[in-house]
Parts: C-alpha cells; sequence; structure tokens
C-alpha cells in the first residue's frame, strides 16, 4: 500500500548535478503518462471518487496547480531566497478547481502546456544555478533545483499510481 504524501521522507544525498537532465526528462514525460493511462476511459470513471479521495480528473488538475508553484520556487531561487515559497497544504486550489466538471482533454491539454513552459525553464536553467539552495518550508532541509526537480517528479509517480489505482477499479 502506497504510504501518503505527507508521510514521506525525503534524502537528496543520492542525487548529483550531473543528474540534472536525467530529472528533468521525467518531469517531460509525465503528460504523456497522464493521456496513456486516462485515452479511452470513460469521463464518468475519470471523474468518480473513492470516498473523500480526489478523481483522476482532480488529481490531474491538482499537478497543473502545482506546476505554478514550482515555476515560482524557480524564482525563488533566482532571487537567491533563503527558503522556498510555501505550497497551500489545504490544496484549497484543487478542492475549489471544479476538475470534474472539466473534459480530460482540456486539463490535460493545460497541464502539458504549462508542464511544457517549467521544462522548457529548466532546460535552459544556468548551469551554475542547479546546485543553488534554498530551504524547502515543509521539510525543513536544504534543497538544490536538482532536488527539487526530483522532488516534483516523485510528487507526479505518487499522483500517477493514485491515478492508476482509482482507474484499475473503476475500469469496466
Amino acid at each position: 500500500m502506497a504510504r501518503a504524501w505527507f508521510d514521506r521522507r525525503f534524502r537528496f544525498d543520492h542525487l548529483g548535478e550531473d543528474d540534472f537532465p536525467y530529472v528533468v526528462e521525467r518531469l517531460r514525460g509525465t503528460p504523456s503518462r497522464i493521456a496513456a493511462k486516462i485515452e479511452g476511459v470513460p469521463r464518468e470513471v475519470l471523474a468518480r471518487r473513492d470516498g473523500d479521495s480526489w478523481s483522476v480528473l482532480e488529481h490531474i488538475g491538482h499537478l497543473l496547480v502545482l506546476d505554478a508553484l514550482h515555476d515560482g520556487r524557480l524564482d525563488d531561487y533566482e532571487a537567491g531566497a533563503e527558503e522556498l515559497r510555501p505550497a497551500d497544504l489545504r490544496n484549497r486550489a484543487t478542492h475549489e478547481g471544479g476538475y470534474n466538471d472539466r473534459e480530460a482533454g482540456e486539463l490535460l491539454d493545460a497541464f502539458r502546456r504549462g508542464r511544457g513552459r517549467l521544462v522548457e525553464r529548466l532546460d535552459s536553467w544556468e548551469p551554475r544555478l542547479v546546485a543553488a539552495t534554498a530551504t524547502h518550508p515543509r521539510l525543513m532541509q536544504p534543497m538544490r533545483v536538482v532536488d527539487m526537480a526530483w522532488f516534483t517528479a516523485e510528487h507526479d509517480d505518487h499522483h500517477l499510481e493514485r491515478m492508476t489505482r482509482l482507474l484499475g477499479s473503476g475500469r469496466d
């Protein structure tokens, strides 16, 4: 059974700055992985919740919302901030986003565009800034840009796994 996101602990000592392009590649692939996962799945299945848990559409919307946070955190690194901006741990934007009322293709296209901008920014990131460090506000530990990118990819995988579980029990 997968752990809740906030229960996970993270270490970044396994990453080197030379891992950066591979981590960015993981981020680049998330929209395609979602597309493959939801292709041909009826809308009512994508909008179905499991109790209080988010639906597949809400998971996609959540990833879309958070790319703005990741982009802002890149601004923090560029500005030399000591601490990264915090996430809304209540996920208000996801809860209020009305994602179950939107079409899957529309959400995926919006996520693909937002993620494309983030990846494009990371692709052009100055090598000297890959090792820039700031404290992550929830984890209370230093995080380099390569670590933040890996953390984001891990977060993507967390939500992709949730989608897989929802679809595994919901395919007709």
